[in-house]
C-alpha cells in the first residue's frame, strides 16, 4: 500500500454511518478527492445501539450510489408501541431493518473505500486550526475535517461545543421471546420518562433488547444492573439467554442547532443529533455525514474551505431544522404520561396518527395537523370505567 499523503482535502474523524456516509457524500460529488476515514478501531468491530435502520436511510445511501446493502436480511414489517397495557401495533408504511452494527458499519466502511477514501486506523487526540489547513495530532493535515466521532467527540470538544441533554442506555442480544417475533417491540416506562425498553427482531433468530431513559441531574445515573432491571419489568423475558450487553450514552438534539464555521463540521452523534423522542441516529448519521460530505466537494471545488461551515448549515437548514424543533417539543409532551398514552391511543385509531408517529421518530417526519387532531380526540375521548382503550381492529 502506497504510503498515505500528508495533506488530504478531507479528514473524517470517525468511520461509523456519519463518517462513512461523508466519505460517500464527497466522493460521489468528486471522485478525484483525497479522502482519510481515521478511526481508532478495525473493521468489524461492534456498536452499542439498537441496530434499527429506517428505509429512509437505504434512500440516502442511493443517492451516492450504494446499492444492495441489506439484499441478505430480512424486513421487518410490524411495529408495537405500547405502555401499562395500552398497545398500537400495526404495519408500518414501509419496512425497517434490524442491522447489528458489526455489520452495517463494516459495510458502509468497505463502500466508501470502494468509492475511493483511504481507511487509517489512528486515534485522534488533538484539533489545531490554522489559516491555511486543520492540523490533528500535529502530524496529519487537511483542507476539511469532519468530526464523526460520536457521542463523546474529541472534534466537538476541541471546537469548545457543548453536549446537551444524554440519555444512557443498555444493549444485547437475545433469542427473540415468542409473541415478539416479525416485530420491533417498544414498551414505554412507567416510571421515568422518557425511557423505554425495545425488543427488536433481527430475523435470525436473536433480538436486539435493550433499555434507555434521560439522565437527569437531580438524580444518580443508573446502574447497567437497574438498566437490566427496568428491562426485564417492561419486557418480560427478554433479557433471558441475552449476551453482549454494552452500555451507552446518546447525545440527544434540541430545538436550538448552531454549527460551527470554517474548515470543521460535525456530523451524527457528534453534532448531537439523537432523536430525543426514540434515541434513533442512524439516519440523522447518514443524512448529515451525506451533506457534510458534499458541502466539503464544493468549496473544496470553488477553492473556498473556509466556506465549509457555512455551506454544510445551508444544506441542513430548510430539512432538518425543523424536524429539530418538532421532535424536541414531541420528546417535552411525551414526558407528561396523559399525552403519551393518548399518543398510543390515537396511532391505535388511525393509521395516518401511526404512521407520522413513525416518521417522526425514525427520519425527518414532523407534527402534522393528523397526529394533532388524534392527539386532540385522544385527549378529549373519556376512557371507559378500567381505564384501559377501547378496542380497535388493527390490520
Amino acid at each position: 500500500m502506497a504510503p498515505a499523503p500528508a495533506h488530504w482535502d478531507l479528514v473524517v474523524v470517525g468511520a461509523g454511518p456519519a463518517g462513512a456516509a461523508t466519505a460517500l457524500g464527497a466522493l460521489h460529488a468528486d471522485p478525484g478527492l483525497r479522502v482519510a476515514l481515521l478511526d481508532r478501531a478495525d473493521f468489524p468491530r461492534d456498536k452499542a445501539c439498537g441496530d434499527g435502520v429506517a428505509p429512509h436511510v437505504l434512500d440516502l445511501l442511493a443517492g451516492v450510489g450504494v446499492t444492495g446493502l441489506f439484499d441478505d436480511r430480512v424486513p421487518v414489517g410490524r411495529l408495537r408501541l405500547g405502555r401499562g397495557g395500552l398497545v398500537a401495533e400495526r404495519r408500518m408504511a414501509r419496512p425497517a431493518w434490524v442491522v447489528p452494527r458489526l455489520v452495517l458499519d463494516a459495510r458502509l466502511v468497505d463502500a466508501a473505500v470502494a468509492a475511493g477514501a483511504r481507511l487509517l486506523r489512528h486515534r485522534v487526540r488533538d484539533l489545531r486550526q490554522r489559516t491555511d489547513a486543520v492540523v490533528l495530532d500535529g502530524e496529519i493535515r487537511a483542507a476539511v475535517v469532519v468530526g464523526a466521532d460520536g457521542a463523546h467527540s474529541v472534534v466537538r470538544r476541541a471546537l469548545g461545543r457543548p453536549r446537551g441533554p444524554v440519555a444512557l442506555a443498555v444493549r444485547g442480544y437475545a433469542p427473540v421471546a415468542p409473541g415478539r417475533r416479525g416485530t420491533q417491540v417498544i414498551e414505554f416506562g412507567t416510571r421515568h420518562q422518557p425511557s423505554y425498553a425495545w425488543s427488536f427482531d433481527r430475523g435470525d433468530g436473536l433480538a436486539n433488547v435493550g433499555y434507555g431513559e434521560l439522565l437527569h441531574g437531580n438524580r444518580p445515573a443508573p446502574t447497567r444492573a437497574g438498566l437490566l432491571e427496568r428491562l426485564e419489568a417492561l419486557l418480560p423475558g427478554a433479557t433471558e439467554g441475552g449476551r453482549h450487553w454494552i452500555g451507552h450514552h446518546l447525545p440527544l438534539s434540541t430545538a436550538r442547532r448552531c454549527l460551527p464555521a470554517g474548515r470543521v463540521l460535525l456530523a451524527g452523534d457528534a453534532a448531537c443529533l439523537v432523536n430525543p423522542l426514540t434515541g434513533e441516529g442512524i439516519h440523522h448519521a447518514v443524512a448529515t455525514g451525506i451533506a457534510a460530505g458534499r458541502a466539503a466537494a464544493a468549496v473544496l471545488r470553488d477553492g473556498r474551505p473556509e466556506q465549509a461551515g457555512k455551506r454544510y448549515a445551508r444544506a441542513t437548514r430548510r430539512d432538518l431544522l425543523p424536524h429539530l424543533r418538532h421532535t424536541a417539543l414531541a420528546a417535552r409532551l411525551a414526558r407528561s404520561t396523559r399525552v403519551l398514552d393518548a399518543g398510543l391511543r390515537a396511532s391505535a385509531a388511525d393509521q395516518r396518527v401511526f404512521d407520522d408517529f413513525v416518521e417522526l421518530g425514525l427520519a425527518r417526519g414532523r407534527l402534522t395537523p393528523a397526529v394533532a387532531l388524534g392527539l386532540g380526540r385522544a385527549l378529549l375521548t373519556p376512557l371507559p370505567p378500567t381505564g384501559r382503550p377501547r378496542e380497535s381492529a388493527w390490520p
